[in-house]
């Protein structure tokens, strides 16, 4: 059961009857019956307004897309926008409130928005002294495996804010204790733990509705690959949006389907398969063209390194095709998406191998696999 369950079963515990109520959510924040959080504080506290991240209060907009504050349709509360001008709460928003809730489902990946959403809130409530509530979810992809290259701080964005894997293993709310503790954000924080939680659980261990976090991410299946594919996003390969498949359908009208697959599957990376794959995507990358590639298959999740993959997958793209390329800085800031998304020019700049790459993702693995054991709130 997430937090939402355990708040309304512990009502006197956690004690926020009558308090006056901001609440940062989405399409996500339900109970285990599927009721919306919404509704359910709606009851408990005096629910003032709500705060929208990226896609929207509902999840229906695009990635990377902006708007602007308004007012729900469904329940007529105000929503203040927290992925256009602003991506912080400010004074005015939080102005009158008793204190500011969180509940969304997230990832599992570094480069995923909302964890930057929740820690910006974290520090406009230790700025202006007002407590926050974040209410667990599980990690879809388990709270326990962490793979990937630490962040470079120099590389910092809205994709990737706290020096932390690619995979990093810890729930939202585990984050949010690591982030307040670990980065001195020093709010006055509270995490309503999951019940009947398990770190090694997969989304569809949990007996949870898996509702689409974002329009990139239609299946807790997605999620699996997501934290590796994902670095497409900074080249001129489609990751597949667009498709039924995002994430999972890596390709370009260039490339030779069957040759990439081939070349995949002789590397015997574990845990996972190659499928010659072609695809026309309706929307960004190539929209309205023939591509041909991959589809990534996870035959088995235990030994499965998504962020590896991705990587091993770009580096034979990179090498086999001289049409491949790196997009230039886009709208996240000054520096090209593909070192935003892996936290570091090394892949961009071509001076590392391959080998080299991976080798230095183990150890930056290893070595958060130690520090985070300190945030774990479940076995």
């Amino acid at each position: 059961m997430p937090g939402i369950d355990r708040l309304v079963s512990n009502k006197g515990k956690y004690n926020i009857k009558d308090r006056r109520a901001g609440l940062i959510t989405n399409a996500t924040g339900l109970n285990s019956a599927g009721r919306p959080t919404v509704d359910i504080l709606a009851e408990m506290t005096r629910l003032t307004r709500l705060f929208a991240p990226e896609h929207g209060i509902r999840g229906s907009l695009a990635a990377g897309e902006k708007f602007g504050g308004g007012k729900d349709d469904i329940t007529g509360l105000p929503v203040i926008s927290l992925y256009g001008e602003q991506r912080r709460p400010s004074k005015d928003a939080l102005e009158g409130l008793d204190i500011l809730i969180f509940d969304i489902q997230d990832a599992g990946a570094r480069f995923y928005t909302y964890l930057y959403t929740m820690a910006y809130a974290m520090e406009a409530c230790a700025e202006h002294n007002l407590p926050m509530m974040v209410l667990d979810r599980p990690n879809p992809v388990n709270a326990d495996t962490v793979q990937g290259g630490i962040l470079n701080p120099d590389f910092r964005s809205f994709i990737g804010y706290y020096p932390i894997p690619q995979r990093y293993g810890l729930t939202i709310g585990e984050c949010a204790l690591m982030f307040n503790q670990e980065f001195g954000i020093g709010c006055d924080l509270t995490v309503v733990p999951m019940e009947n939680y398990r770190r090694a659980m997969y989304f569809g261990d949990t007996g949870l509705f898996w509702v689409l976090p974002s329009p990139g991410l239609p299946s807790a299946e997605s999620c699996i690959l997501y934290p590796g594919t994902c670095v497409f996003e900074g080249t001129n390969v489609s990751e597949g949006r667009g498709t039924a498949k995002p994430f999972q359908a890596i390709g370009a009208p260039w490339i030779d389907a069957e040759r990439l697959a081939r070349r995949m599957n002789a590397m015997k990376l574990p845990g996972a398969f190659f499928r010659p794959h072609y695809f026309t995507p309706s929307a960004s990358k190539h929209a309205g063209e023939h591509c041909k590639g991959v589809e990534v298959h996870c035959t088995d999740r235990d030994v499965f390194d998504p962020v590896a993959a991705g990587i091993t997958l770009l580096f034979v793209i990179r090498e086999d095709y001289p049409e491949f390329a790196f997009l230039p800085p886009g709208h996240e800031g000054r520096k090209p998406m593909i070192d935003l998304n892996t936290g570091s020019g090394d892949i961009r700049l071509g001076k590392k191998s391959l080998e080299d790459i991976l080798d230095g993702y183990a150890r930056d693995s290893s070595k958060f696999a130690v520090l985070k054991q300190e945030y774990h709130i479940y076995e």
